[in-house]
């Protein structure tokens, strides 16, 4: 008899082809994340917000080398496989070993050289937290409910979410993941994407994988759909005039959206979510010239920054192409 092949089942069977999902590396993942925070940092609009992101993220390094985080067990696993479900929905599985992060990380940055006064209130605010407003602040933050008065405090939190997600993330096997309906959320933590990123090297050249900015899990989606609404009608792509097209914004006419495609085949060393942090200026070109909305934010752009300059050095703005 027969038997009728699972999808996991035929890529296995099928040496030509390429991963489904990239689960992170936790022991590189915040260091290439700084390190090119710093590179975009020269000479961008946002320097100072963005040297202040990379002192948090060399943080995050430090806080997720040797953390023990709980991995999902069998039954969990199962049940996600069986309804085509996000195997551990960010908002409902809160580690308590967040907290011991967030504090560790939290510390480092009180006592970091060049760190602006302006944040020391905020550190002390959340030392002072206990674990229950701690707990709520980041479920609002997860949920998209976050209240003006989280904003300064809101990429604190969720640096230290990201360490424990994608370290939890980094432990699970490609086998445990299931194949998510829809297929525009993290199939581990259901986060949608912060942008998605054209690899290269091996099996993953050319193509399009979409990253989750909570966990830092990466799943394919072919590049003619959206990656909001899975239309394949009406996908289109812009970039900043003159740019060197390492970012661009693509937008849905179906669902009104966009969503930035970084590519590596433009730039080896671009990584999601730093390029998509450090490309403000298309974010605010495409609110003053077009009239579509971003899909899903930047995780740590919560806080308020100062009036980028929007001028070249000849004074004149950038138009998208």
């Amino acid at each position: 008899m027969q038997r009728i092949l699972q999808p996991g089942e035929i890529e296995s069977l099928d040496h030509t082809s390429f991963p489904r999902v990239l689960l992170p590396n936790t022991s590189s993942l915040f260091l290439d994340r700084a390190q090119r925070i710093r590179q975009l940092a020269d000479g961008n609009p946002i320097a100072d917000y963005l040297l202040f992101i990379a002192k948090l993220v060399e943080a995050q390094h430090k806080a997720a080398q040797g953390l023990q985080v709980a991995a999902p067990d069998a039954a969990a696993i199962a049940q996600a496989q069986q309804f085509s479900s996000p195997l551990l929905p960010a908002a409902d599985h809160l580690d308590p070993a967040w907290h011991q992060v967030l504090d560790g990380m939290l510390g480092q940055l009180a006592s970091a050289d060049g760190l602006p006064e302006a944040l020391q209130p905020l550190i002390a605010e959340l030392q002072r937290c206990n674990n229950d407003d701690r707990n709520a602040l980041a479920k609002r933050l997860l949920t998209k409910e976050l209240a003006a008065r989280d904003v300064g405090l809101a990429p604190f939190v969720m640096a230290a979410l990201q360490v424990v997600f994608a370290t939890r993330a980094s432990q699970l096997r490609l086998a445990d993941i299931p194949f998510t309906n829809p297929a525009t959320i993290c199939p581990v933590c259901a986060t949608e994407p912060v942008a998605g990123v054209v690899r290269i090297g091996g099996k993953m050249a050319g193509h399009r994988y979409l990253h989750c900015g909570c966990c830092a899990t990466e799943w394919h989606m072919v590049r003619i759909k959206c990656s909001h609404c899975e239309s394949t009608k009406g996908v289109r792509y812009q970039g900043l005039e003159g740019g060197k097209d390492v970012v661009l914004a693509e937008t849905c006419t179906e669902c009104g959206s966009y969503r930035k495609m970084v590519n590596q085949e433009k730039d080896p060393l671009a990584e999601p979510l730093a390029d998509d942090l450090a490309s403000l200026m298309l974010d605010l070109l495409m609110s003053e010239q077009t009239s579509f909305a971003r899909a899903s934010g930047n995780p740590l752009l919560f806080v308020a920054v100062a009036e980028p300059q929007a001028a070249d050095a000849d004074g004149s703005v950038p138009d998208l192409h």
